[in-house]
């Protein structure tokens, strides 16, 4: 395999990209400081700190929703970085990307995980950490095979 491929990725794509991977990385974080202020909550109201109590289920509540808020934020603040023409080499031994103000080599060997979704294959490194991602659109089908190929075999 060695192909090069131009693309430029969108706001929108990084957006879906980040929250994507952030999911994956988040989740079990995600459920236990819910389910802590959940029990924490709980524990409040039994013994009559009604007021606590209520102020964690709402935390409870609200955390998806400002951690979700806080991804976007943070996808945003890399579209000057991101969302510009872009050339990727692909091997079989890794990735280059290329743009006006950067150049990037990745062997397959740095990726701990890779999730392959619909839209992305998703990059993770050590301790599930979301490193990057490859939008599936900027190539063709057979270049798609190729690519499922390499890292299926890892």
């Amino acid at each position: 395999m060695d192909f090069t491929v131009e693309y430029q990725p969108t706001p929108d794509e990084v957006v879906r990209a980040f929250e994507q991977g952030a999911k994956h990385q988040l989740r079990r974080l995600s459920v236990l400081l819910t389910s802590l202020m959940v029990v924490a909550g709980v524990m409040c109201v039994l013994i009559e700190a009604r007021s606590v109590g209520i102020a964690l289920f709402v935390s409870a509540v609200a955390c998806p929703f400002v951690m979700t808020w806080s991804l976007r934020r943070t996808a945003r603040r890399q579209f000057a970085h991101l969302c510009v023409p872009t050339t990727l080499r692909f091997t079989a031994d890794g990735y280059e990307t290329r743009t006006d103000e950067q150049t990037m080599s990745v062997r397959w060997s740095f990726f701990q995980r890779v999730v392959t979704g619909e839209e992305f294959w998703l990059f993770f490194k050590d301790n599930n950490q979301f490193t990057g991602f490859l939008p599936k659109r900027a190539f063709t089908t057979e270049q798609q095979a190729e690519i499922d190929a390499v890292l299926g075999s890892r």
